[in-house]
């Protein structure tokens, strides 16, 4: 069975008549072949350019052994931390120790039994650490860094673990580069420099570490755009903020200029970024043989539990919401995959041998961007296109959508399709065709959405519309559902502790909530995880907009007070019997 992997130890290398690899792709996960797992999807793209692909999964970090397991890779390893930040999947937003990993077998973070419980399986900070060990297995060898954690830890950032600033991850693990964003292409390119003795210099989607000598011998004149230096920023806060809008908007802008920072005696350099992969090279990263399971060894993964029925439609969001690293990591602009491929996805994932019959989602970071896209024919330098309302250049086609879930319904072996991932209720206003077959055919059992609050101002600061769009909202699904004659359920998420609010602002939040008739099933305190504005706004205490001072709820005691006043609205669960009380029903007749 493993064969169907890419292999995992020296046997399996051995039993492809291999007697190197040409690179090791480590990560803090467990190995699961399926194409929501970033080794799985850049191990498998790296394979279909010819390159000798190993993973080393979850190594033990307390010292460089199972960094020697496959021998010195011949070009490169690949440090990850896996899906997730290390310190988010390791710590609660109130840095509270996690007893539950989800990308680590049977869910258990630590290695081995209970007499281990010491010794965690994903280290904090996990690319540095892991950058550490593969030189000290092999001094000689290429390190690069990428994924999600060292793609928005690749500037100057906080970590709420440490509560502190901290440097660029690429300084701190004295890696050789960095990929930032989605790196299928980047990664490409540095195999092929390295394999054919080039430099790694000026690589899109990447960054250098180089001295003042260094820059002036490959950049010369060259111009930059220049961030406040770790020393500026350890001095003053707000100059934080003020380079995480620099960034922001030289992402969104897709500025080509590269963009420099200074620390610890040498200049973090970020060069443009790379194109996103277009819908014909979406459509053959997903045709790449996965194996859609965890490899034997990994055993029962509950993240593959939840994702293993699931298909991948869209890249990238239109939101820019200042909580979310998704706009700085998988970019501003959203692609998609063909109706075509998305039908052989789900074609292929209906004849394995646990499909039950129901495709659990089809979506992305926001489902419903499928199918939209910017009709302006001149380089947009703003690219913000929800807020504070929709872009008249916004073309939303729901004809696209509708006809992928028509097309998706018609396989006899699938019996329920879902839409689980998240959904912008401002283009679902738009789009009253596509919110009625979403509520009459593909909700599995809730509509979920993401108001996140109810205050203007806080709204504001979170880059989020009008609070008047979330009572729309439901009013129009509401008479959607009373003309379906179905119970419209809803799971709106909101976020406590947000900078900017204070607890009053939360007792009208829970007020309005009840107005509306809704029932609080999730919600979480604001967590300042390092790449997006909302935490710059946390450690700066200013207005991303006016650059004035806010409130900020940083101790653990205001923080419970703000959670406390959405906890007590929860519905009362029934122990005994396991349900949940359904909404208030009188509530529900005004609409």
């Amino acid at each position: 069975m493993s064969e169907k992997f890419l292999p995992t130890t020296l046997e399996e290398i051995h039993a492809r008549g291999w007697d190197s690899v040409d690179i090791i792709l480590v990560t803090g996960d467990a190995y699961v072949d399926h194409p929501s797992f970033g080794v799985a999807l850049i191990g498998r793209w790296l394979e279909f350019h010819g390159f000798r692909v190993a993973i080393l999964a979850q190594p033990r970090h307390d010292g460089p052994k199972d960094f020697t397991r496959f021998g010195r890779p011949n070009l490169f390893f690949g440090i990850s931390a896996g899906n997730l930040d290390s310190i988010v999947a390791n710590y609660s937003g109130n840095s509270r120790v996690r007893d539950q990993d989800d990308f680590s077998p049977n869910g258990s973070p630590y290695f081995g039994h209970v007499a281990e419980k010491k010794s965690r399986r994903r280290p904090d900070r996990a690319v540095i650490r892991y950058a550490g060990l593969a030189r000290q297995a092999f001094a000689d060898t290429v390190v690069v860094l990428g994924g999600i954690e060292a793609s928005l830890r690749r500037f100057v950032h906080f970590d709420y673990q440490q509560k502190s600033l901290r440097g660029s991850v690429l300084t701190d693990a004295k890696a050789d580069i960095l990929v930032y964003g989605m790196g299928e292409r980047a990664v490409v390119d540095i195999a092929r420099r390295i394999s054919s003795g080039k430099e790694l210099t000026g690589i899109p989607g990447t960054c250098l570490r180089l001295s003042d000598r260094e820059m002036a011998s490959c950049c010369g004149e060259q111009t930059f755009v220049t961030l406040s230096s770790w020393v500026e920023i350890k001095a003053d806060p707000k100059k934080f903020l003020e380079a995480e809008l620099t960034l922001d908007r030289h992402s969104r802008a897709a500025d080509e200029t590269p963009v420099r920072q200074f620390q610890q005696a040498a200049w973090v350099v970020q060069n443009p970024a790379h194109a996103p992969l277009s819908t014909d090279e979406m459509d053959l990263l997903y045709t790449l043989p996965f194996a859609y399971a965890p490899h034997p060894s990994s055993g029962d993964i509950p993240a593959y539990r939840m994702i293993r029925h699931s298909v991948t439609i869209v890249r990238g969001c239109y939101g820019n919401c200042s909580y979310c690293a998704i706009t700085r990591h998988q970019g501003a602009v959203v692609t998609r995959r063909s109706s075509r491929s998305v039908l052989a996805e789900i074609e292929k994932i209906s004849r394995l041998p646990d499909f039950t019959g129901t495709i659990s989602d089809l979506g992305g970071p926001t489902a419903n961007m499928f199918g939209t896209a910017c009709s302006q024919t001149r380089k947009c330098t703003r690219r913000d296109c929800l807020f504070p309302k929709l872009c008249p250049s916004l073309k939303i086609d729901e004809d696209v959508f509708l006809h992928l879930l028509e097309q998706a319904e018609k396989s006899d072996r699938v019996k329920h399709l879902y839409i689980s991932s998240g959904l912008r209720m401002e283009i679902l206003l738009k789009t009253p065709r596509l919110l009625a077959r979403i509520l009459q055919r593909h909700t599995p059992g809730a509509l979920k959405i993401a108001p996140e609050h109810t205050s203007e101002s806080v709204l504001r600061l979170m880059h989020k519309h009008h609070p008047d769009l979330l009572e729309r909202f439901l009013i129009q699904c509401r008479e959607i559902g009373k003309e379906l004659k179905i119970d419209i359920r809803f799971t709106p998420y909101f976020i406590s502790a947000h900078p900017g609010c204070a607890v009053s602002d939360m007792e009208k939040a829970a007020t309005e909530v009840r107005r509306l008739g809704l029932e609080i099933r999730k919600f979480q305190d604001f967590t300042p995880t390092p790449g997006t504005l909302s935490t710059a706004m946390y450690v700066s205490g200013c207005d991303r907009d006016t650059l004035k001072k806010i409130h900020v709820a940083r101790n653990q005691g205001e923080r419970a007070a703000q959670r406390l006043v959405f906890e007590k609205i929860i519905p009362d669960l029934k122990k005994k019997s396991g349900k949940t009380i359904v909404r208030n029903r009188k509530n529900l007749k005004k609409y």
